[in-house]
């Protein structure tokens, strides 16, 4: 009576796996014409929040965005979106004039700088900081803030500590060392870009969670994230964090772009192809041009609603004949 099961589960394997080979020929890769520019600075923890290193860090990160990337290549002058990792620099960059100043240098008209930066909370001027939101910035070529997005799905013990006050009294401290941990945002929103498609801002590890992409009804053209790996080092948690942003780019049929810091950058097509990539542990720039997206997905309509339905009818299925086995 059982011998059928296994066969059907093979050919239902076999099945999904022609299923997915057809439909990646039937959907190749389209690119718009916005050309982007991700940073990979490969900076070490030590120097990424020592506030001494400030010159050094920004010096890096100035140089290395506007890197040649070829013979025909003018550096930053050739893209409309550069895009720096998360928490980039060991300071509050808008407290920063001469930070702000040197981005708006470098920046050519029409270009945008999408950077990771811990943002201090509004204030009176001079007023003692205790803690900060992990936020992106959007900045154009004059140096101005275009828009920003606080991270809403902070990390336990890397952002903030469960029980944070009675924590921190014993003597705990999380990743960040961020004196009562960071603050999390308050909603999940799209950024908006000069001539190119919203952008969904994902902040290291919110690109892990399926369903907390998007609003239904604000679907953004492409999602940002943007990370720092490299507590990890050479492990498989850079490698692992990659192949979870590519299920999130397969789930919403939207593209991905990743900047972090000690990799791995990559562009990230809708069907979940690795369109360009830096590895892990190099410093240097990427030049790729955005995917498009593609319609709307199954799961990006309905979530987890057919998970659950299934999930249900099996239980069902199984009280039901434990109910009749007993009664039997």
């Amino acid at each position: 009576m059982r011998s059928w099961r296994a066969p059907a589960a093979l050919a239902l394997l076999v099945g999904i796996g022609i299923f997915g080979a057809v439909r990646l020929s039937l959907q190749p890769t389209v690119l718009t014409k916005v050309k982007l520019r991700i940073m990979q600075p490969n900076l070490q923890q030590d120097v990424k929040f020592n506030y001494g290193a400030k010159a050094e860090v920004m010096q890096k990160y100035l140089t290395l965005s506007d890197r040649a990337s070829g013979p025909q290549s003018t550096g930053v002058r050739d893209v409309q979106i550069l895009i720096w990792p998360e928490s980039a620099f060991p300071f509050f960059l808008t407290r920063e004039a001469d930070a702000m100043a040197q981005i708006a240098e470098l920046l050519p008209k029409g270009t945008v700088l999408l950077t990771g930066s811990v943002r201090a909370p509004d204030g009176p001027p001079g007023a003692r900081v205790t803690r900060a939101y992990n936020s992106i910035y959007a900045i154009d070529h004059d140096g101005g803030v275009l828009s920003v997005y606080d991270k809403l799905h902070l990390v336990p013990f890397g952002e903030y500590l469960p029980f944070q006050e009675w924590m921190e009294k014993l003597g705990f401290v999380q990743l960040t060392k961020v004196h009562g941990g960071f603050i999390p945002g308050t909603r999940r929103r799209t950024i908006e870009v000069p001539d190119a498609p919203p952008a969904l801002p994902l902040i290291c590890y919110e690109a892990i969670f399926p369903g907390n992409v998007a609003a239904r009804d604000e679907r953004p053209g492409w999602i940002i994230n943007v990370t720092n790996d490299g507590w990890f080092g050479n492990s498989t948690g850079p490698y692992q964090h990659l192949q979870q942003a590519r299920l999130r780019a397969i789930e919403e049929g939207l593209p991905m772009v990743r900047a972090a810091n000690t990799g791995i950058s990559a562009v990230i097509d809708p069907s979940g192809r690795i369109v360009a990539r830096l590895d892990l542990g190099i410093d240097g720039v990427l030049d790729a041009s955005l995917p498009s997206a593609l319609p709307p997905t199954l799961y990006a309509r309905l979530g987890d609603i057919p998970a659950a339905v299934i999930v249900a009818a099996a239980l069902l299925l199984i009280v039901r004949r434990r109910t009749t086995k007993h009664a039997a």
